[in-house]
């Protein structure tokens, strides 16, 4: 008996030593670790209590992957700490199974935090011609062209939930750059964040908040989508944000059933003349159309189709992290 008891007390003291220290990456030898995915890798794959991997400023070249829970990476400064990787998903997808890897950092655990941080994927910036390359997951000609307008996303998350990023910028050039991707009990929120890529560069599913962040659009037919076909109440909520873009970019699109909530929005002059719209597809929309604004605006003037139209039970003022959470979560202190 008194043998178990000081295990137990030996594990709250080994968990209480990770929370109060943090360990620190620096490229230059003075931290703990030089490789991030390194700082990852110390840790037990659990805690009750966070963990926090501090990031000195530099270039880290690194693939991210945690599979580990109640961790944060916390960077030391937004625009001088980051990390980057060259990654075309239809490349990976040919020699892997799945997309677990597909990103620049890729997520399978539960209350992960990113704070400070750019999360890069430049496989666009940086690779201009199509690529023909051998496919082994191509059943007809083992080959396919590798363009840098296909996915490249920066941040992948499978199967967790409960992700915060907080002054954070994401940036690719082409799609799917933020894919916090699961729709069964997946609850992801930003705050003060930067984001750009393509064709659907903002892409959750499940529920998602997203506020004060702003959304640049380099390329493609639509900038935001969300999957909320799993549960009639998933949605997705974008809060005092603003949009940007190539001359014409369009707001947002979706081929599964999705829930918005764009609240108090701001939209540059650039974005077309077009409303969140649904792709021609053979996928059943159970739920109907759910696009709601509320007070949002246009440089140079407004559309008409984004007026309010909230649902009549719905106020402005009543859209919170516990509205759209309830009881399942709070992100808490974001500071």
């Amino acid at each position: 008996m008194k043998r178990n008891v000081f295990i137990l007390l030996y594990f709250f003291a080994v968990q209480i030593s990770f929370a109060q220290k943090k360990i620190i990456v620096s490229q230059d030898g003075k931290g703990d670790f030089r490789l991030i995915q390194e700082a990852v890798n110390s840790l037990p794959d659990t805690s009750t209590a966070t963990r926090t991997i501090f990031i000195r400023n530099g270039t880290y070249s690194e693939k991210i992957f945690i599979s580990k829970h109640n961790i944060i990476l916390e960077g030391a400064d937004r625009d001088k700490t980051i990390i980057t990787q060259d990654i075309a998903r239809d490349e990976w997808r040919c020699n892997h199974p799945d997309d677990w890897g597909v990103a620049t950092i890729n997520i399978n655990g539960d209350d992960i935090s990113l704070k400070n941080l750019t999360i890069a994927n430049d496989y666009g910036f940086h690779i201009k011609e199509n690529r023909t390359i051998s496919c082994a997951f191509d059943s007809v000609n083992h080959q396919r062209v590798i363009t840098n307008g296909g996915h490249q996303m920066a941040l992948r998350t499978v199967l967790a939930t409960r992700l915060k990023a907080i002054n954070c910028r994401f940036r690719a050039y082409a799609g799917d750059t933020v894919s916090p991707w699961n729709v069964d009990n997946g609850m992801f929120y930003f705050k003060d964040c930067l984001m750009e890529g393509g064709v659907d560069f903002y892409c959750p599913r499940g529920w998602a908040w997203a506020e004060s962040c702003h959304f640049y659009a380099n390329t493609g037919p639509a900038s935001i989508w969300h999957d909320g076909s799993r549960d009639p109440d998933s949605k997705t909520v974008l809060k005092n944000c603003s949009f940007d873009g190539y001359n014409g970019f369009k707001l947002g699109r979706y081929h599964r059933d999705a829930q918005f909530y764009l609240i108090n929005c701001r939209f540059s002059k650039n974005m077309a003349d077009t409303d969140i719209y649904i792709v021609p597809t053979t996928n059943i929309i159970q739920w109907g159309r759910r696009v709601y604004y509320y007070n949002c605006h246009r440089d140079g003037g407004d559309y008409p189709w984004y007026a309010n139209n909230l649902p009549s039970e719905v106020h402005a003022e009543e859209i919170t992290l516990a509205w759209l959470f309830g009881k399942r979560w709070n992100p808490g202190n974001t500071n």
